[in-house]
């Protein structure tokens, strides 16, 4: 083999290797629509434990902190599936999360959206009041917050996304 085709070769590996790895090839890789969201939640009842809430999480490959908010949400009577994807940003946009509002997760809860580290009392008591909102959020990742736990805890508020994309205090911890 010459060098030309050794150069060619190896540019045609590396081509290869670059299209493996990047593209996508489930479609949790990809947005969904509110309606893709609501059929997949259809789809989980049937793992779902009688009386369970459904709660579809998105999250990025690896984030353990989210992981660790799930398991607060099923100890309080919730059913967290955790779908890892890589737009994660795009399902944000799409339900109305502004760049403020954003945390390193995104849950769809019975037709509400629940950005971030949402202790489950908030997400119960949203259930239970049904406001014409879009959802909640702790914006960033606060410590203390649910799935954020550390020595130093910080005070947080939780923010009611209002239907117009404003915001209020939902509750506050100090």
């Amino acid at each position: 083999m010459n060098n030309q085709q050794i150069l060619f070769l190896g540019s045609f590996i590396t081509v290869l290797v670059v299209a493996i790895l990047f593209w996508p090839t489930t479609d949790a890789e990809q947005p969904q629509t509110t309606a893709e969201t609501s059929m997949e939640s259809t789809r989980s009842v049937m793992q779902a434990p009688e009386g369970a809430i459904l709660v579809t999480m998105y999250k990025n490959e690896g984030c353990m902190c989210c992981t660790r908010w799930a398991e607060h949400m099923n100890k309080e009577g919730f059913f967290v599936t955790e779908k890892v994807t890589r737009e994660l940003g795009a399902i944000k946009s799409e339900q109305g999360i502004s760049n403020e509002l954003t945390s390193c997760h995104t849950a769809v809860i019975d037709g509400y959206i629940v950005e971030g580290h949402v202790p489950p009392a908030d997400v119960q008591r949203l259930l239970k009041e049904r406001p014409d909102a879009i959802g909640l959020s702790v914006p960033g990742m606060p410590e203390g917050s649910p799935g954020m736990e550390g020595p130093n805890p910080d005070p947080y508020d939780v923010l009611l996304i209002n239907s117009d994309g404003s915001t209020s205090v939902f509750s506050s911890y100090r």
